[in-house]
C-alpha cells in the first residue's frame, strides 16, 4: 500500500517482524506477556502473542487492557473492562497499542497496568508511530512510523477474516 498506509500483507509481515524482534531481544517467550489496550491494541495484540506461539512453539499469554478509569482527558470511571487471565507480577510485559502520538495512552495504560500487579519490566510495542509526542514515552517497538499533518489520523483496521488495513485519513479522530 506505500506510504500512505499498509494493507493486509504488510501488517501480517510488519507483526511477524515484530514478534521475532521482541523474541529475540527477550530471549524467548519464557515469562513474556502480552497486553493490549482497548480498544484497537487489543486486536494488534492478539495478532503478536499469535505470531510469537507460532514462532516458539508456546504459547504466549495475552490480555486486554482497560485504561479509561486513568485517563487525563476523561472523566475518571471505577468500571474496568480489563481481561487479564494471568498475573502480572514479575512478568515482562509487552504493552502493546495500535498507534502512538502524544504518549498520553500510554500513560495511562502504565498507571491502569500497575493496579493489576507489579511486572518486572514493562515493555512498548505500537503498530504504528505517527511523532507528536507530549510525554518523554518512546516505544521499544515500532512496526511503521507514518508522519501525518495535524489534520489528520490513523484509522487501524482488524479482523478475523484478515481484511486489514492502516490508512491515514484526513479530519478528527475523536
Amino acid at each position: 500500500m506505500g506510504a500512505e498506509g499498509l494493507d493486509a500483507h504488510d501488517v501480517k509481515r510488519t507483526l511477524g517482524r515484530m514478534a521475532h524482534e521482541i523474541l529475540e531481544k527477550s530471549g524467548g517467550a519464557d515469562n513474556l506477556v502480552v497486553v493490549g489496550v482497548l480498544q484497537m491494541g487489543y486486536p494488534v495484540a492478539q495478532r503478536l502473542a499469535f505470531a510469537m506461539a507460532n514462532i516458539e512453539g508456546v504459547g504466549v499469554p495475552c490480555g486486554s487492557l482497560d485504561i479509561e478509569g486513568f485517563r487525563d482527558d476523561r472523566k475518571a470511571t471505577d468500571e474496568d473492562a480489563s481481561e487479564i487471565p494471568f498475573a502480572v507480577t514479575g512478568k515482562h510485559v509487552i504493552l502493546v497499542d495500535e498507534v502512538i502520538q502524544t504518549g498520553r495512552t500510554i500513560r495511562a495504560a502504565m498507571d491502569s497496568l500497575m493496579t493489576h500487579g507489579r511486572p518486572d519490566k514493562i515493555e512498548l510495542a505500537v503498530l504504528i508511530d505517527r511523532g507528536g509526542r507530549e510525554l518523554p514515552i518512546d516505544p521499544n517497538y515500532v512496526g511503521r512510523k507514518m508522519e501525518v499533518g495535524n489534520d489528520e489520523f490513523i484509522e487501524v483496521r482488524l479482523d478475523a477474516q484478515g481484511d486489514d488495513v492502516v490508512r491515514v485519513v484526513k479530519g478528527s479522530s475523536g
